[in-house]
């Protein structure tokens, strides 16, 4: 999904780009052996895409949820808000780096149903909160708690949103073109 409307802005690059952007884009380069896209164009705002990072980077190392489950979640966010970008560049990271199922992410990126009971409600519960903007009923809430989740994984995917939001927004608005890497997972 694309923004009717397109930024102009210049993505920036390692070279080009001052300050804070700079430091956070050689840092990228330096971590993934390459730039995302992505992130050259959040680099226009050197304060969104230092939260962005900042945030990306405590939910990967506080939330609650093993690699697998924050994949799925960050996947079931971009999904639901409609970011080509971030479920092409998140299927990928399911598949060779976070080891969920290409079951799983398939049927998150096809919105078919999961047969993993415990994922499929990580699943269900991701989507609630993003469809209905933080307000889960009750019963949303129970479920999943059932599965063995806890009121503290609420918070951690409150983290998620508000990270995927970031990135999820700006490719649209950039209508952010694939990584070559990712091109496999397009969407």
């Amino acid at each position: 999904m694309q923004s009717e409307y397109k930024l102009t802005l210049p993505f920036k690059t390692v070279d080009d780009a001052a300050g804070k952007a700079s430091e956070l884009l050689k840092s990228a380069q330096k971590t993934m052996g390459f730039v995302p896209n992505m992130y050259t164009a959040m680099a226009n705002s050197p304060a969104l895409y230092d939260t962005y990072t900042h945030g990306y980077q405590l939910f990967r190392s506080e939330s609650g949820f093993s690699l697998a489950e924050q994949e799925i979640v960050f996947l079931t966010i971009s999904r639901e808000n409609g970011c080509n970008y971030c479920v092409a560049a998140h299927s990928f990271i399911a598949d060779k780096m976070s080891n969920v199922p290409e079951a799983v992410t398939d049927a998150i990126r096809n919105g078919e149903t999961i047969s993993e009971p415990k994922f499929a409600q990580l699943v269900r519960f991701t989507q609630t909160m993003v469809s209905k903007r933080g307000l889960p009923t009750q019963d949303d809430v129970e479920d999943f708690l059932a599965v063995g989740y806890t009121q503290t994984n609420i918070l951690d995917i409150i983290l998620a949103i508000s990270v995927k939001t970031i990135s999820n927004y700006t490719n649209h608005l950039f209508h952010t073109e694939l990584d070559e890497v990712f091109t496999a997972r397009a969407w």
